[in-house]
């Protein structure tokens, strides 16, 4: 466990709009599961599968629902939505560190650069020209910023993250290590027996308050902008094709894949390894189950899911087309198990 900063549960109460049962000057100085909890930490409860750890933690205090206080042994945070209030605590007892400011001495800033006041350049940064860094923005070591991007206030690129040419970043954007964003889409045509690279004159924007995981790509558009709207946020190892709008308030969780011109409304969820064909439309409110394959537009709101193995493609595509009458046939045959079981009682012998 990693100590954070100590605050007492009345603090904590407060702050996380949740009702104290037991003593309000108790402090808490880190946060651990209920099975490693110790005096001294803040543990938490959401998820009933965990519910037979509470009774044997060793926390000072739990963050836990209404039904939940009868078998809880220690000081309760009650809250309608425990893991809400879990997540506001753990910002209040681990907030970022002090910032720095100013330009370290190995970073290389271009001298049209524009470099806010409160803005911190880290080790080995490069910021190429006409970029625009904001207010209490913070480039962490080893990042490149290459020629008119801008970043707006208060956006922080952790470290080794890079961002190509004329990428927009908003305000409040947090890029783990290794994100790049802003590279070259997969724009190919074939001429004889080679591949001919297509320029890729389009560029990416980033909206306020998106976070975007480490090794994600986020490529550059073709013609048009790449598109990540306000609030949206990527996980890790995450490939964003040219092209693509991802929706405000969407999430996205590692290893999917979202080919090249494929929008996405707002407030979907793609879980883990989802992959989906360019050139699609993904209406709002879409969820999409792990490991789903999306070849067709999904318009309405809803759960979605579903993936078959590979097969030779005209195989593939005949497979396809039965399984979408597959309801259909399935109502056929009943019907005619029904006409065969009154054609068949009425063959039957008289008396028999």
């Amino acid at each position: 466990m990693t100590e954070g900063h100590g605050v007492t549960l009345g603090e904590l109460a407060e702050r996380t709009d949740s009702r104290l049962i037991g003593d309000p000057q108790a402090r808490v100085q880190g946060i651990a599961t209920l099975e490693q909890a110790v005096p001294g930490t803040l543990s938490f409860l959401s998820n009933k599968r965990y519910r037979r750890y509470l009774g044997g933690t060793g926390a000072t205090a739990v963050v836990l629902a209404e039904a939940d206080v009868p078998a809880c042994p220690v000081a309760a945070l009650v809250n309608s939505d425990p893991y809400l209030a879990y997540a506001r605590a753990a910002r209040i007892l681990y907030p970022l560190g002090e910032r720095s400011t100013g330009i370290h001495p190995s970073a290389v800033v271009d001298a049209t650069a524009r470099v806010a006041a409160g803005a911190w350049i880290g080790p080995l940064a490069v910021i190429g020209a006409r970029v625009q860094i904001g207010a209490r923005v913070m480039i962490g070591p080893v990042c490149v910023v290459e020629a008119d991007c801008e970043i707006g206030e208060d956006s922080r690129l952790v470290a080794h993250v890079t961002l190509c040419r004329d990428t927009l970043i908003g305000c409040r954007v947090t890029i783990q290590p290794g994100a790049v964003v802003g590279s070259d889409g997969f724009g190919f045509a074939r001429e004889g027996g080679h591949w001919l690279r297509i320029p890729q004159i389009g560029r990416v924007r980033i909206g306020n308050d998106v976070e975007i995981g480490a090794n994600t790509t986020v490529d550059r558009g073709a013609l048009g902008d790449t598109i990540i709207a306000d609030g949206a946020i990527l996980d890790n190892l995450i490939q964003i094709g040219h092209n693509v709008s991802l929706g405000e308030g969407s999430a996205v969780a590692a290893c999917a894949g979202i080919s090249g011109s494929t929008h996405i409304g707002r407030d979907c969820i793609l879980a883990g390894d989802v992959g989906i064909a360019g050139h699609l439309e993904i209406g709002d409110r879409v969820f999409l189950a792990a490991g789903s394959r999306v070849n067709r537009d999904l318009r309405g709101p809803g759960s979605y899911g579903g993936v078959l193995p590979v097969d030779p493609e005209p195989l593939w595509r005949r497979n396809m087309t039965r399984l979408r009458h597959l309801d259909e046939l399935a109502r056929r045959v009943r019907q005619l198990e029904r006409l065969l079981e009154g054609v068949n009682r009425g063959a039957e012998p008289e008396g028999s």
